[in-house]
C-alpha cells in the first residue's frame, strides 16, 4: 500500500531491492552527499565527447539543482521539483518551448515545476538522470521510524518507473507540460548501461569516500563511536554491498537476453563470436561482483562460522579444470606465461565450488597484475599432511645460478576503505589481502602470503581433504 495515490522514489526502489542493512540518518545522507559527488564525475566524464553546447541530458531533482559544473550547466536540461512556493530570483518558471539548443544562457536550462502539499515526494531528495549512454535515480527519505535512508539504481525499469512516477505528478499539477517533459524523456532511450559506466560510476564512488573524521562529525559526542573492528555498519562496506547488487542486475540481464540470441540458428558466425564475447565478459563481471558481495557480507556478519554451512566434499578436478583456461587467458592478457603443475590425481577437498572457482580467479587476477609483463608465473598443486596446498609464486631464469634475480618494485597500492584496494599503474580496484583472507577462510580454507626477497611475492591456499582422501 503506498502513502498517497502515487507512490513515491523511496517506494519504488524499495520495492525493486534486496533489503539493505539499516544505519543512521547521518550516514543515508553521507552517502547521499558522495553518490551526487561520483554522479558529477561520472556526467563530465561521459559528456565531455560531444559539444559543448549542445544538450546531452536531463536532470530531474528536487529540493534545488543538484550540479554546478560549467560543464554540466551547459549540456544538461535541469527542471526542479518543489513543495515550496517559487523563488523567481532563483530558478526560472518552466518553459518548453524554446529551443533547448539555440540558449546559450544556462540559467534557461533550469526549470522548476511545483508538487502538491500532500505529496509525500516533496519530502524526499531525489535525482532522475537521463543520458543516452546511462539512466539513474537517487533518492535520500525518511522512513516511517524517523530515519533517512539512501537507495539508487541504474536498473533501466526501475528508472522508467520513477519516471512514470514523477511524470504523473506533472500531469496533476501542470498538465500543459506534461507532453513536452515526456518528449525529452523519451529521447533517452530505456536500455541497459554498459558495465564500463558503472563500475566508472564505483570508482568515483569510492574516491569520495570521507576520512572517518568527517563523519563523526554528524554524531552527537554523547553517543559513543564503534572502532572498525566492532562496527556491523560501516558505510563503505554497506555502499560496497549496495553497488555490487546494483551492477549484477543489469549484467544479468545484460546476459539473458545475450543468451536467447544465442539460441537463434539464423544468426551469422561474426555476430555469434561477438554476442560470445558479451556473454563471457558479463559473467566475468557478475562473477566479481558477486565476490565483493559476498565479501562484504561477510564484513557485516558477526561471526565467519554461519558461512560454512554450504561447504561440501567437492572434486577439487572439475574446478582446476574449467578455471585453468580463464587464469591463463588472464595471464595472455598481461603479457605472461603461467604453468600450472598438478599430480596426476586430485583429492576430494571440502569447500564451496562456486565460491572457490570465483575466489581463486580473482586471486589469480590481482596476482598477474602484480607483475611485469613478461614474468612467468607457477601454480603447484602439492598435498600436505590432512590439507592440499595451492601455491602460487613468480618464477624466474637466471643464466648465472651464482647471482639472485633482479629484484622486482612492487606494485603501488591504495587502500580504498575496509574491503578495497586500488593500483595507480593500472587503474584496477580489487579486494584487499585481508577481505580476501576472510574469503578463504569462510570456504574452509586458509591463505598465507609471504614476501620473499628478490622474488616477491609467494601466495599458499590451504584447503581442508575429504576424512576418505586424508591418506592421497
Amino acid at each position: 500500500m503506498y502513502e498517497w495515490i502515487l507512490p513515491s522514489l523511496k517506494e519504488i526502489l524499495a520495492e525493486n531491492q534486496s533489503p539493505l542493512t539499516e544505519c543512521s540518518s547521518a550516514k543515508a545522507e553521507w552517502q547521499w552527499r558522495i553518490s551526487l559527488a561520483a554522479t558529477e564525475h561520472l556526467l563530465i566524464n561521459s559528456l565531455t565527447s560531444a559539444a559543448p553546447d549542445t544538450t546531452q541530458g536531463l536532470v530531474l531533482a528536487a529540493p534545488a539543482p543538484l550540479f554546478s559544473q560549467p560543464s554540466l550547466t551547459q549540456s544538461l536540461q535541469t527542471v526542479t521539483f518543489t513543495a515550496q512556493p517559487f523563488n523567481p530570483l532563483a530558478l526560472m518558471p518552466f518553459e518548453m518551448p524554446i529551443p533547448l539548443e539555440t540558449v546559450e544562457d544556462a540559467a534557461s536550462h533550469k526549470s522548476v515545476l511545483r508538487l502538491l502539499p500532500a505529496d509525500p515526494l516533496g519530502t524526499e531528495q531525489f535525482c532522475l538522470v537521463f543520458t543516452d549512454k546511462f539512466r539513474l535515480v537517487l533518492v535520500l527519505a525518511e522512513q516511517k521510524n524517523g530515519q533517512k535512508t539512501f537507495l539508487f539504481s541504474f536498473e533501466p525499469e526501475v528508472v522508467q518507473q520513477a519516471w512514470l512516477a514523477v511524470g504523473a505528478r506533472v500531469m496533476l499539477t501542470n498538465p500543459e507540460f506534461y507532453a513536452d517533459l515526456d518528449a525529452l524523456v523519451q529521447k533517452y532511450a530505456v536500455v541497459p548501461p554498459d558495465y564500463r559506466t558503472v563500475m566508472q560510476f564505483s570508482q568515483f564512488l569510492l574516491q569520495e569516500f570521507a576520512e572517518p573524521e568527517q563523519y563523526k562529525e554528524n554524531i552527537p559526542t554523547s553517543v559513543p563511536t564503534p572502532t572498525p573492528a566492532s562496527s556491523p555498519t560501516r558505510p563503505d562496506v554497506e555502499l560496497l554491498q549496495a553497488f555490487a547488487h546494483e551492477v549484477r542486475t543489469p549484467l544479468t540481464t545484460i546476459r539473458t537476453m545475450t543468451r536467447l540470441l544465442l539460441k537463434r540458428r539464423d544468426l551469422p558466425a561474426n555476430v555469434i563470436s561477438r554476442l560470445e564475447v558479451i556473454d563471457h565478459e558479463c559473467t566475468e563481471q557478475i562473477d566479481r561482483m558477486e565476490l565483493l558481495f559476498k565479501a562484504a557480507e561477510l564484513e557485516t556478519s558477526n561471526s565467519v562460522k554461519s558461512n560454512h554451512t554450504q561447504l561440501t566434499p567437492m572434486s577439487l578436478d572439475q574446478v582446476l579444470q574449467q578455471s585453468i583456461p580463464r587464469w591463463e587467458q588472464a595471464a595472455t592478457r598481461r603479457n605472461l606465461t603461467l604453468d600450472v603443475v598438478l599430480p596426476q590425481q586430485l583429492p576430494t577437498v571440502v569447500s564451496n565450488p562456486t565460491m572457490l572457482d570465483r575466489v581463486l580467479t580473482n586471486l589469480i587476477e590481482n596476482f598477474t597484475r602484480s607483475l611485469p609483463a613478461g614474468s612467468h608465473i607457477q601454480v603447484q598443486v602439492i598435498p600436505a599432511g590432512d590439507q592440499l596446498k595451492l601455491q602460487l609464486s613468480p618464477q624466474f631464469q637466471c643464466q648465472d645460478t651464482t647471482k639472485a634475480p633482479t629484484p622486482t618494485t612492487p606494485p603501488i597500492r591504495k587502500a580504498l576503505g575496509q574491503l578495497l584496494m586500488f593500483q595507480p599503474e593500472t587503474g584496477t580496484i580489487s579486494l584487499n589481502i585481508a577481505a580476501t583472507k576472510h574469503l578463504f577462510q569462510a570456504i574452509g580454507g586458509k591463505l598465507i602470503v609471504r614476501q620473499r626477497p628478490h622474488y616477491g611475492e609467494v601466495m599458499t591456499i590451504f584447503l581442508p581433504l575429504e576424512v576418505s582422501t586424508k591418506q592421497w
